[in-house]
């Protein structure tokens, strides 16, 4: 592919095949596509994209509508859709395509020897092909992941009650057949929908808040309130109308509904959800939240909260299990229940800390909850309430999540549910890929010192990152020229070195610069993408250089001897980092020691 998109931009069949001759001898590329890891075939769909749109751009100038013109434009957009599909990075791609598709439709739009339907037609199959195929595509991916991925997981407690419930077999099996209505006398369990650092349930214990803590600030030494990351009888809450005494539903059960004012009573040890104007214990700008405790002394209970139904369709929805999320807004200070996430010491047993939050701001998930578990409480007296919560919910009801729904979840889970943010050491910052000023040691011998690294060819990459200044620097140099009226390129020519650098040079900037304002842990191999595009302009350049820039015979006869001999040290050095690349033999330590070229480099700088 390689090779047919610089025959496509209208360079040499001796430019193209430097172009796939650099792309074989490149040593992180053979390493990752060797391991098959997923940025080979990111790269693989990335350069199908470009390829095919360059067809079918090539194909528009002499047969439009053909059978070849239609097989490239498709291809075009079913590419870009499987790059996007691998790796969300791959939009960066097809951006670029739908740049590029975009200003030769602005050009197409004002060719006058094109009738005012035959433009539409373009644009309509332009539309189609590039924006509504990959969509569709996409959707068509996720369709059947879900259709076939149908059963609960390990992992599946970063999405949602309700997704989760949709599922056959875990959470599914606890929750089939609940009572659908809240009402009041519920017996609930209330999640955290925001589910970080880790998933977890509002929770509460005996244990009560130290009366100072470490920083000499004092509590209101109530019963500590958390959120606790597992299934626990303590997660269990009742939900008591402030009115009346009993927590049992009545029959027939009376719903809760938007703006409704709850009581949240403690299954366990029947305490009161309550906060107060007193600072929470590691968030102090927050209201502490707690059980509250009757001391006698002058801080009475502020235990009644207003329930906000933020998802609901009409200011008298009802409280529904899973379905329904919620926010609880303390009727005495206005302050929101919401899970900070900071892990309380160990008087807290390391449980996420629950805070009032005042300056709440619009929505944010930290600040709502959905019941996941759910029955009606049939029991008054406490001894056999403890009894009822610690046995199982059967109630038999089913509910399912719409495709778009769970389709729609799983894209927001993918892009915003962060892994460890702890230091890798082997993560790099995008300033080091570009000096190759970081590896990856991927696989060590138990018995041998054979190894592999990801470990680029050194030569390349510099030679890479030079032609792409190169041609910043003339282009800005040309365009400068073009605007005093003068030349030096023909417009055939000059159309095509601008094409060049919009796929190749702007394809090293899209999937390259975007890692600056990324804040998630980096790793060299997510600068191969840009990497594979600066080595098809690389050759791109030289030939550039070769036939414009050197005047003379002699000096193109110096010009191609420099090449050559540049090339050549290319693939010695790809040759010498074969053992890393290949890991199929063992290294001696002098033999190791002579692969470390950059360590020796930095030795003999500080030296000198």
């Amino acid at each position: 592919m390689a090779y047919e998109i610089v025959w496509e931009l209208g360079f040499s069949h001796c430019a193209a095949t430097g172009a796939a001759l650099l792309m074989l001898i490149e040593n992180a590329l053979i390493t990752q596509s060797r391991l098959m890891l997923l940025e080979s075939v990111l790269i693989f769909f990335n350069l199908l994209a470009v390829l095919s749109y360059l067809k079918f751009s090539n194909s528009q100038k002499h047969r439009p509508f053909s059978p070849r013109w239609w097989f490239w434009l498709v291809l075009t957009g079913v590419a870009c859709s499987c790059a996007v599909g691998i790796k969300y990075v791959g939009v960066f791609t097809y951006l670029l395509v739908l740049g590029v598709a975009a200003v030769h439709a602005w050009h197409l739009i004002g060719d006058q020897t094109l009738s005012n339907v035959r433009v539409l037609c373009h644009l309509l199959a332009r539309a189609a092909a590039l924006v509504a195929l990959p969509v569709l595509v996409y959707l068509l991916f996720f369709y059947a992941h879900l259709l076939l991925l149908y059963r609960s997981g390990p992992h599946d407690q970063v999405m949602s009650s309700a997704f989760q419930a949709s599922l056959e077999g875990g959470l599914a099996r606890v929750t089939q057949g609940q009572p659908l209505e809240v009402a009041f006398g519920s017996q609930v369990t209330l999640k955290n929908v925001f589910g970080q650092p880790v998933p977890c349930w509002l929770h509460s214990h005996q244990s009560t808040y130290p009366m100072i803590y470490e920083n000499g600030r004092g509590s209101s030494h109530q019963q500590q309130v958390t959120c606790y990351p597992f299934k626990d009888v303590n997660n269990w809450w009742i939900v008591k109308d402030p009115g009346r005494h009993q927590l049992v539903v009545n029959n027939p059960p009376r719903p809760v509904r938007h703006g409704d004012v709850v009581q949240l009573v403690h299954g366990m040890t029947t305490r009161l959800l309550n906060t107060h104007d007193v600072a929470a214990p590691l968030s102090p700008h927050a209201q502490e939240v707690s059980c509250y405790i009757d001391y006698n002394i002058s801080m009475p209970p502020q235990n009644l909260w207003r329930l906000d139904i933020v998802n609901r369709e009409s200011d008298t929805d009802v409280w529904k299990t899973i379905l329904s999320e919620v926010r609880f807004v303390h009727v005495n200070t206005s302050a929101i229940l919401k899970l900070s996430g900071v892990p309380l010491p160990d008087w807290g047993f390391r449980q996420l800390e629950v805070v009032g939050e005042k300056l709440s701001w619009g929505y944010h998930e930290s600040t709502v909850w959905n019941v996941e578990e759910h029955r009606y409480g049939r029991s008054q007296e406490q001894k056999e309430r403890e009894l009822e919560l610690h046995s199982p919910t059967q109630v038999d009801i089913s509910r399912n999540l719409s495709f778009m729904a769970r389709f729609s979840e799983l894209q927001w889970r993918m892009l915003t549910v962060r892994g460890d943010d702890s230091e890798h050491k082997y993560s790099s910052t995008p300033l080091d890929w570009v000096m190759l000023d970081t590896s990856i040691a991927y696989w060590l011998h138990p018995r041998t010192s054979a190894q592999i690294h990801l470990l680029g060819n050194v030569v390349i990459w510099a030679s890479a990152s030079l032609a792409t200044l190169v041609y910043a620097l003339l282009f800005v140099w040309y365009l400068l020229r073009r605007r005093r009226r003068v030349c030096d390129l023909p417009e055939d020519r000059w159309l095509r070195w601008v094409l060049a650098g919009a796929l190749c040079a702007g394809g090293w900037a899209v999937n390259y610069l975007p890692f600056f304002l990324m804040e998630k842990t980096l790793f060299l191999y997510h600068y191969l993408p840009a990497l594979t595009f600066q080595i098809l302009l690389l050759p791109v350049v030289l030939e550039h250089v070769g036939d414009h820039l050197c005047r003379s015979q002699l000096q193109r006869s110096l010009f191609i001897a420099l090449v050559v001999a540049w090339f050549t040290s290319a693939c010695h050095v790809s040759n010498m980092l074969r053992p890393l690349t290949y890991g199929d033999r063992s290294l001696s330590p002098s033999e190791l020691k002579a692969l470390r070229w950059k360590d020796s480099w930095d030795i003999l700088i500080r030296k000198y």
